[in-house]
């Protein structure tokens, strides 16, 4: 609930104010993908939001069954080392079906993992200096940049760039 706080500006003379919530315990969870298509060299960007709750194993089969829905091909899944991903329910669910193939990125490796720079770009650009004070506002507020954020082919194939597992020689 309380934003990044990058930049701000004022009248000269004048202290810039940036009011925002003191003591909280609320949040809006976040799960996502970014997904490739070697062939036609495209990159889509999925996600789903969580508002009061941390993500579970059941969150985070239902994610992939839409994902494996969406996808239609044969995918692979790389992804961190959160609880809910390293789950026995999680585990035994991939276990029973042919696709996704998963991987573990190794551990605290933020910077091999892309949707991290998803993250960090809507924190540190549209949500920015922008205090909710409650938790429906939030959640709306970074829908709409990540829904935003799904229009926008470059910026998605900049963060596979950014990370040295997407590189190109």
């Amino acid at each position: 609930m309380a934003p990044l706080v990058r930049r701000s500006w004022a009248p000269r003379g004048q202290t810039p104010i940036l009011l925002q919530r003191g003591v909280h315990h609320q949040k809006v969870s976040v799960i996502a993908a970014l997904c490739l298509a070697w062939q036609a060299d495209s990159v889509r960007f999925y996600f789903r939001l969580y508002p009061k709750i941390d993500i579970q194993a059941r969150h985070v089969i239902a994610f992939l069954r839409h994902l494996d829905r969406e996808l239609n091909d044969p995918w692979l899944l790389l992804w961190d080392r959160l609880n809910a991903h390293r789950a026995r329910r999680t585990s035994q669910f991939l276990s029973s079906r042919p696709y996704p193939l998963a991987y573990f990125l190794p551990p605290y490796a933020p910077d091999l993992n892309p949707v991290e720079y998803a993250w960090s770009y809507l924190k540190m650009n549209p949500l920015a200096n922008s205090p909710h004070f409650d938790l429906p506002r939030l959640a709306q507020t970074t829908r709409r940049h990540a829904r935003a954020l799904q229009h926008q082919p470059a910026l998605l194939s900049s963060f596979l760039s950014h990370s040295p597992l997407f590189s190109r020689p």
